[in-house]
């Protein structure tokens, strides 16, 4: 991945794309970059001058934790070996340990912590509530508030501007919880209380108020400076490439695995009062459609993300659906099948897995093949303890103790998948899931809810069924473990279908070809 000389016309009063050194006012009011005669050639002629640098951003996951959003992370920098990447991670507090190998070319890890007392930067003074930072959180709070109405997510934009502008300078913890602040935030709420909610309290706006602070910590970092910015997921992680884009003008890919916005909704805390649920889940229905609105280009997992990105004002002009890619080399197909009829669920135990679903209908495929086994692999993160131990209860309560069980994390996941007859994903939200694609390299037929991009993964190779359907995920399983015929014919589909559209190679290309295609459009370097 390689950066080119070429040059840049752009009016001035527009939004800024780059900043110069040097350069010269036209008549026509704009900047002209001049460049070499030998350098107007194609692309493919140009003379490369150094190497991408890439700032890839992450929600807490890549390099600290296991997954498939860290899989992929991992995917992208070592598969451009001659770029630089930057790894930004929004994490709890900065003391996660780094957890996966780091690539060579994997520059610099930049952690920025979330839920610390403060963030980690240099002393900075109070802010003032006066002036730009009162209209800066004024617009913020009309964004969130008016989330159905014409121009709110410019309104919000343009809030979180201001607050990005100010953050750099000052201590913006210090002027979102000031008295005038949290009056403003009461009197923004009492515009949108459904009737008989009452009135927003002083303790429920200082406790939204502290949340929204965590929340745009991002703005408060110093901006990240690289070529693009590519952003794992959308959310609070996009706050770190708008700050580059303000900032340096730098253009931003967004790739979302699962969609963040309605996993927020589903994921909602229940314990909140009334009106702290309300402003949060605006607060975040704002956030993904403001980066919806300014990323360059966004790059979902699934015809079915694309969809939701539409839905929420992506423009088809700025989509490229992008399918994760593997390499099938590593997930060889099974030689045999187990000697007990045998279920495999892979994937971290989490309540977006909903494997209470798998269990419930493990219960019945139990009533139909009495042999049959449910072999649950993956990690148990930290704060999913009480979902895990929810789910050894449901085991025992259906009396499937010693036939359903969770056996950790598998050194080799390839073994995992050779390890049953038949693959289970049961989850209520999903983007792209590896573990569907490596469980189909291996030849295996897939039982599947019909989440995000599972049916396009799927396709011929097995059954794909509504979410939380415990009879429909048990009568596929049943139909796949008692039809051998029909087993091996949707295992060798599977095996096709990943060769023919899910390889890694295929993948390394099309994100090569985004970055080359923004960098020249942007025209010049950083």
């Amino acid at each position: 991945m390689t950066i080119y000389e070429t040059e840049s016309t752009f009016p001035l009063g527009s939004e800024p794309t780059v900043r110069l050194d040097k350069n010269t006012l036209a008549e026509d009011n704009t900047v002209r970059i001049s460049i070499p005669r030998q350098l107007q050639q194609p692309p493919q002629q140009r003379r490369p001058v150094r190497p991408l640098r890439i700032a890839l951003v992450s929600e807490g996951t890549y390099p600290y934790h296991p997954g498939g959003v860290s899989l992929w992370c991992d995917q992208l920098v070592k598969g451009m070996p001659e770029s630089p990447f930057t790894v930004v991670a929004l994490t709890v507090d900065g003391r996660e340990p780094v957890s996966w190998p780091r690539p060579h070319n994997l520059a610099e890890i930049v952690n920025m912590p979330l839920w610390s007392p403060r963030p980690r930067v240099p002393h900075r003074p109070p802010l003032t509530t006066n002036g730009p930072v009162k209209e800066a959180h004024r617009r913020f709070l009309n964004g969130i508030v008016r989330a159905d109405e014409p121009g709110s997510v410019d309104e919000f934009i343009a809030g979180l501007y201001g607050m990005f502008t100010w953050a750099q300078v000052g201590d913006l913890r210090s002027a979102l919880i000031a008295n005038d602040a949290l009056e403003r935030l009461q009197w923004a709420y009492a515009r949108v209380a459904p009737p008989g909610t009452g009135a927003l309290t002083l303790h429920d706006a200082l406790v939204i108020s502290d949340l929204f602070e965590h929340m745009v910590r991002p703005l408060s970092y110093p901006p990240i400076r690289a070529d693009v910015v590519h952003l794992a997921m959308n959310g609070i992680s996009a706050l770190v490439a708008f700050a580059s884009k303000w900032a340096y003008g730098t253009p931003i890919v967004m790739s979302e695995h699962g969609v963040y916005l309605r996993e927020r909704y589903l994921g909602v805390d229940d314990s909140w009062p009334y009106a702290v649920r309300l402003l949060m889940l605006r607060f975040h229905r704002a956030l993904a459609q403001a980066a919806y609105r300014l990323v360059d280009v966004l790059a979902p997992h699934s015809e079915y993300n694309r969809r939701w990105q539409m839905y929420n004002g992506g423009t088809p002009d700025r989509i490229r659906t992008m399918y994760n890619g593997i390499n099938p080399n590593d997930f060889p197909p099974a030689q045999g099948e187990p000697a007990v009829p045998t279920v495999v669920f892979v994937g971290r135990i989490d309540p977006l897995k909903d494997l209470h679903t798998l269990i419930r209908a493990f219960a019945l495929v139990r009533a139909e093949i009495p042999a049959a086994r449910l072999r649950m692999f993956g990690p148990v993160p930290n704060g999913n303890e009480a979902y895990h131990k929810s789910c050894l209860d449901l085991i025992d309560e259906l009396g499937l103790h010693g036939s359903a069980v969770f056996e950790g994390r598998v050194p080799r996941q390839v073994d995992a998948y050779h390890a049953g007859h038949v693959t289970a994903l049961t989850s209520v939200s999903e983007g792209f899931p590896y573990t569907v694609v490596e469980s189909m390299a291996t030849g295996r037929p897939q039982v599947c809810t019909n989440v995000g991009g599972v049916a396009e993964a799927v396709g011929d190779a097995g059954f794909v069924v509504p979410p939380r359907d415990h009879a429909a995920v048990a009568a596929a399983c049943v139909k796949l473990l008692q039809d051998s015929a029909l087993r091996r014919r949707a295992g060798q589909i599977a095996r096709q279908r990943v060769l023919e559209r899910f390889t890694l190679d295929q993948w390394n290309l099309a994100y090569r070809a985004i970055y080359d295609d923004l960098v020249m459009k942007q025209g010049v370097m950083r």
